[in-house]
């Protein structure tokens, strides 16, 4: 019986996918058509534009100002959301406590919520006739329609890109190192920086280019706190729109390719920062 059972032929395993080659190519193809050949497209009008179009466009006052509450507003929201979102998540790992799960589940509500509905909801809160608005515009404190709204905005958006990315490594790492360091006279504090950070620390460069990145192109929710006023409030995804409205396709274009690159970079900084600590790991255990 066992002689006939091993001469049996074994059913051969079937992939729900067609093979390799059909598989990578239709995937390739999708995404050629929906993200590469749009990107081409812009890049190649932006090297059109010549040393001279490039710097008409960036010398322009309005482009510097707008590039720079964009990037000032997205580095500032991005730390912020760091630090916050690193706490919620030691919160959610470490604690247990009624509406746990609720919180929980509310950390991913700005993935789902349509960022005009945030930026109309943040700006009927902080507006000077708003729920918290009206307590702060009598004290000289304005939240709407200036930088420090565009920053609340943008951390509203990047804070669950901190926590998805911590929570994970905090559940893997545990608490058996922590009482290890304990019981060899560690302080929590000590705990913390020489036993958790290190373990933590390339996922919080993760979610801080992750948020910083998401901040750079955010425009729905921005647009409605930020008062969009030219040289103080004004970003740079809604001088895109402004240049293609007023038929300024090279400005838009330039603008639109800074934008870009930043992106790529934001995006090459989360793709090295794993490898480079993955390497320093090694070294470390080689000396």
């Amino acid at each position: 019986m066992s002689t006939l059972a091993l001469s049996l032929p074994r059913p051969r395993w079937r992939r729900p996918l067609p093979g390799f080659g059909v598989s990578l190519g239709l995937g390739m193809a999708w995404l050629g058509i929906v993200v590469l050949l749009p990107l081409t497209a812009l890049a190649v009008h932006a090297a059109g534009l010549g040393l001279d179009g490039w710097m008409k466009v960036l010398r322009d006052e309005r482009v510097q100002a707008a590039l720079k509450v964009s990037f000032g507003t997205a580095f500032v929201a991005a730390v912020i959301a760091l630090l916050a979102g690193a706490l919620v998540a030691w919160v959610l790992v470490r604690y247990r406590f009624p509406g746990r799960r609720l919180l929980d589940a509310l950390v991913d509500l700005p993935f789902a919520l349509p960022t005009a509905v945030a930026g109309i909801a943040l700006t009927a809160i902080y507006a000077p006739n708003g729920w918290i608005g009206q307590f702060l515009e009598p004290r000289g404190i304005q939240i709407a329609y200036q930088l420090a709204g565009i920053v609340i905005a943008l951390v509203f958006i990047g804070l669950p890109f901190t926590v998805r990315t911590v929570q994970p490594i905090l559940e893997s790492l545990g608490q058996d190192q922590e009482q290890a360091a304990a019981s060899l006279g560690a302080s929590r504090f000590t705990a913390l920086r020489r036993v958790v950070l290190p373990e933590v620390l390339p996922a919080l460069l993760t979610g801080f280019s992750l948020a910083f990145a998401r901040g750079l192109g955010e425009y729905g929710s921005v647009i409605f706190i930020a008062g969009n006023k030219p040289y103080r409030t004004e970003i740079a995804p809604l001088l895109i729109t402004i240049r293609l409205e007023e038929y300024d396709y090279n400005g838009a274009i330039a603008l639109a390719a800074v934008m870009l690159a930043a992106s790529f970079l934001c995006l090459l900084a989360i793709n090295l920062i794993p490898l480079l600590f993955r390497h320093e790991r090694r070294s470390r255990r080689d000396v």
